[in-house]
């Protein structure tokens, strides 16, 4: 708990489009209308936050995240709804703040934006952006977007867009201050820069867990030297819950190789005892049963402190039933047990 706040878990997705073993991608509506189901079925199933990422490439079926977490506010009722992550750096921050305010608007005060750098270099020549200047593309976007949300009108100056002069920005959000979550994967002058300016801070654990423990401190430390109150830390991970450990792996063997070769091939191929070691319960992929994930989402909690856990579902072509009975299962075994042990 921290601060009063109930320990959240959620899921996200980026909407990949796996090849099946002839080559063949997964349509882009049928994955879309799938993630609007994971949406419905996380929230009445119990779970607090539902992401979807940002990717503009043939692989994808996302690259427009306000447009289809408004179609997930249309079919759910309590759970929060957010980007993971909108890739700032190629964004206009005046648009992102537009469209998550009339998404605040549309699901009842539920949107959140999770900044990012992203993973992919796409968006910048689609754009018109220079990779040359990708931090400062960043750097002064953020800047801006957190201005529009403190301020209105706003004026600002920069040198990555046209100036702003007492400019309106329309619609306000529901909420008093629409969230801005900053997303870190694993830079420590990122996790620093988040503590400065006091936003809340994901950290992506794709590599061994506790080497995010001094980029936990050092977000907490530079929060507190600012001046600022430590804001909450979340963290995402690759996911997938059976009723036993042994049956979650075997399932998820062949899917999570797949997806791991399709969309992350920088990390080659993925044999079985490799894939043991990232699900052993020091390893950072949380594939195995109920009370494996609640053992390891308790051991990253003392490493990190965090408050928030985003299950990334769906990977490898899993089957719809299979990522609805996982998404169930969290809510329902997972979040419970989790809850209880921090009281």
């Amino acid at each position: 708990m921290s601060d009063g706040v109930p320990f959240e878990i959620g899921i996200f997705t980026f909407g990949e489009l796996t090849r099946d073993t002839q080559g063949r991608p997964m349509d882009a509506a049928t994955r879309v209308r799938d993630v609007l189901e994971w949406a419905r079925v996380a929230d009445e199933a119990g779970l607090d936050v539902f992401g979807v990422g940002e990717h503009h490439r043939e692989d994808f079926a996302v690259s427009a995240p306000p447009v289809v977490l408004a179609a997930a506010a249309a079919q759910t009722k309590n759970i929060k709804l957010t980007s993971t992550v909108t890739v700032l750096s190629s964004a206009d921050p005046v648009r992102v703040f537009e469209d998550f305010a009339s998404l605040d608007l549309v699901s009842g005060g539920r949107a959140e934006i999770t900044a990012g750098r992203g993973a992919y270099l796409e968006s910048f020549p689609l754009f018109g952006q220079s990779l040359e200047r990708y931090d400062e593309y960043f750097e002064e976007k953020l800047d801006l977007l957190l201005k529009i949300r403190e301020e209105n009108p706003v004026s600002w100056s920069g040198n990555t867009r046209a100036a702003l002069d007492h400019s309106g920005v329309w619609p306000r959000p529901v909420q008093d201050e629409l969230p801005i979550w900053a997303a870190v994967g694993g830079t420590p002058a990122s996790a620093v820069r988040a503590g400065k300016l006091g936003l809340p801070l994901y950290l992506a654990i794709l590599g061994a867990p506790e080497r995010f423990g001094p980029l936990a401190k050092l977000y907490r430390g530079a929060a507190q030297q600012a001046g600022r109150k430590p804001e909450r830390i979340g963290i995402t991970s690759h996911f997938y819950v059976e009723e036993t450990s042994q049956g979650a792996r075997n399932s998820f063997y062949p899917h999570y190789s797949s997806y791991i070769g399709q969309n992350m091939p920088r990390a080659g191929h993925l044999d079985r005892e490799s894939f043991e070691a990232w699900a052993s319960p020091r390893g950072a992929l949380f594939a195995g049963s109920p009370a494996e994930i609640v053992d390891k989402i308790l051991w990253e909690h003392e490493i990190l402190g965090h408050t928030r856990f985003l299950a990334q579902v769906g990977l490898g072509g899993l089957s719809q039933a299979q990522t609805l009975r996982s998404i169930e299962m969290l809510a329902t075994e997972v979040l419970p047990s989790v809850r209880a042990a921090l009281k």
